[in-house]
């Protein structure tokens, strides 16, 4: 959230249910509690539910984000069995939810990739993707306090979603590039408005990425609980009003076409970032404001 003056910001993103869709996503985070030693893996037990812990549910299995998703299959199918056990839930209350990846090794983002952003700001539409990047010390939980730098006076937010890449590629083809892609949670893409369009000669990446300025999660939704990812409503509150609200069908580049562009002229390995900073994001990876 971002906390100034008494004002806070919600990011929502929500999935336009399909019939075909399943009933129970699997929807994964890194989360703390006071009776447990450091980070922990687990499961949402539906959105806005309790957590189970995964590693109460199996030791062995690793308690970062990006350990796990570099051992595929072989973890995923631990955590769906967790999901079908009818495992003990921890309270809501009780834990408090990190971002669902740190330190990626990338933050790959994508500017102006909403049509109707683009109309909001009276510019063109992009022809081809407009790259920039987040550090990775950007990145805070989903409900982490936005730390406003005395430095701007024009600090803007933006919701997003984010790719979350799970598995390395390069010269990916738009037909394969789902099969990269591990799953997607939501980004707040925060900025300092007047060190991205006035100064530093009007480079982005200061003013994309001051400490703080990416929260993400709470959850890393697998794509097989995202019938579309093309199809998602999303909007940001502020103090309970909506002051964003749009539909991931606004997308000038979509999901797959953007994994195989950058692809063909950056690595986003598994550790790279989210853009699971503003989508489209890796994560580790990809991101558009």
């Amino acid at each position: 959230m971002l906390v100034s003056g008494g004002r806070r910001l919600l990011t929502v993103l929500q999935a336009q249910r399909w019939p075909f869709q399943q009933c129970r996503d699997m929807r994964l985070v890194q989360f703390q509690a006071p009776h447990l030693m450091g980070p922990h893996l687990g499961l949402e037990s539906q959105a806005g539910g309790g957590v189970i812990n995964l590693n109460a549910f199996d030791p062995t299995l690793p308690k970062t984000m990006i350990e796990f998703l570099e051992q595929g299959e072989a973890t995923l199918s631990v955590a769906r069995r967790a999901l079908a056990a009818q495992l003990p839930v921890l309270p809501r209350s009780e834990v408090t939810f990190l971002a669902p990846v740190t330190r990626p090794d990338k933050v790959v983002c994508v500017g102006m990739n909403y049509v109707d952003h683009c109309k909001e700001q009276n510019v063109p539409v992009p022809k081809e993707p407009i790259i920039f990047s987040k550090f990775a010390s950007s990145i805070v939980g989903p409900y982490d306090e936005v730390v406003l730098p005395p430095e701007s006076q024009e600090v803007d937010w933006e919701v997003e979603l984010a790719v979350v890449i799970g598995k390395k590629g390069k010269h990916i083809k738009a037909t394969d590039a789902m099969a990269h892609v591990a799953g997607f949670t939501v980004a707040h893409d925060v900025s300092a408005r007047d060190w991205q369009m006035k100064r530093n000669g009007k480079q982005w990446l200061l003013g994309k990425t001051f400490d703080t300025f990416c929260p993400l999660g709470p959850a890393l939704v697998t794509k097989d609980g995202v019938a579309d990812p093309h199809n998602l409503k999303i909007c940001c509150r502020v103090n309970g009003e909506v002051v964003q609200s749009s539909n991931t069908n606004q997308m000038v580049f979509k999901t797959e076409e953007l994994i195989a562009w950058v692809s063909h002229r950056t690595v986003p390995p598994i550790d790279a970032s989210p853009r699971l900073a503003p989508f489209p994001a890796f994560v580790p990876g990809l991101q558009v404001s």
